[in-house]
């Protein structure tokens, strides 16, 4: 039994419960009334503990299934990844089980609860967990994590921080000097990351980098965004992602301002109708298919004992379209 991995004990004591309810809570949840399995389940994700069906054996001809979790379904960003993914499997003899987080850790880990007793090891695009619970499950199963870093995890990460870095400079390039990055959650891993790069870039240019957020990375988050972003002095935004990007396009419109002749606006990820906005949405790709595809192949290496990769970084370029031009006036 590994030291230090915790208990059902310290999910009792977090919450001040007994242990056999705990225990009930993961093994029989329709015996414990609905307050206290939520109280339980919030101690169980602050102390890292997984109940013990992810802990058995893995039985040597166990059905050949991996979880991939995403976190959100809607998002078109992950339509081409889980497609490659699901292809790939197939071709490993692998069956893909799909699962949304719904942007929620705790959504997150409950599903990951529930689905990795049955199969084999997952991939985790974007998770919000903590580096301890992912850590925690990848004692009990092979796991990849996909957009996000973390020592001793298999790992495929799309360079868009240096994507962001190249979205700076050319905002530079055609004359603006106030900028503002549309923050997507303050939980996510690769958010940290752009924001760090677009400011990074921008000090090393002498621009202005703002922060504005952080938004759910949807639609609704860029009109939220598009709100806070008329109270600032920047000429152009680069946005988490493209969702963003197009909500805050859509509002800024709606509000009479014009892009790019009065705003430029940048996105990330060139999900499918990032080219059909108008205007056309310059925006950071990176090689999407590959990534899922690439995915499967690193659980596979685990799952068959074969060489484990830690960390592998994908190319990410700029795509210039319409909705950047050189700032009319500089305020």
């Amino acid at each position: 039994m590994d030291q230090g991995r915790p208990t059902i004990y310290d999910v009792a004591r977090r919450c001040g419960v007994a242990a056999s309810t705990v225990s009930r809570t993961f093994s029989h949840p329709s015996r414990v009334n609905h307050a206290t399995r939520e109280k339980v389940r919030a101690a169980a994700d602050e102390v890292g503990y997984l109940p013990r069906p992810l802990a058995r054996a893995e039985a040597p001809r166990r059905t050949r299934t991996i979880t991939l979790v995403v976190t959100d379904i809607a998002n078109p960003y992950y339509a081409p990844l889980i497609k490659a993914a699901q292809s790939q499997a197939l071709e490993k003899d692998y069956t893909l089980v799909l699962t949304d987080s719904d942007e929620s850790p705790r959504v997150e880990v409950s599903n990951l609860r529930q689905l990795l007793a049955t199969t084999s090891g997952a991939i985790l695009a974007t998770s919000r967990l903590s580096d301890d619970v992912i850590r925690q499950i990848a004692q009990h199963r092979a796991l990849v994590v996909i957009n996000r870093e973390i020592d001793g995890i298999p790992s495929l990460v799309v360079d868009t921080a240096r994507g962001m870095r190249k979205a700076v400079r050319h905002l530079a390039a055609i004359g603006h000097r106030r900028i503002a990055y549309l923050s997507g959650p303050r939980n996510s891993w690769i958010n940290s990351a752009r924001w760090r790069a677009v400011q990074e870039e921008s000090g090393a240019l002498g621009l202005d980098a703002a922060f504005v957020g952080p938004h759910v990375p949807n639609l609704s988050g860029g009109h939220e965004a598009a709100d806070a972003l008329m109270l600032q002095r920047a000429t152009a935004a680069i946005a988490y992602n493209d969702l963003i990007a197009i909500g805050a396009l859509q509002r800024l419109q709606t509000a009479g301002i014009s892009v790019p002749a009065d705003f430029s606006l940048i996105g990330c990820d060139d999900i499918f109708g990032a080219d059909l906005t108008t205007p056309g949405l310059t925006t950071i790709a990176g090689p999407t298919e590959r990534l899922g595809r690439s995915a499967v192949d690193v659980l596979h290496a685990q799952l068959t004992h074969r060489t484990r990769t830690d960390s592998t970084l994908f190319d990410a370029h700029l795509v210039t379209r319409g909705s950047t031009a050189a700032p009319r006036h500089d305020n």
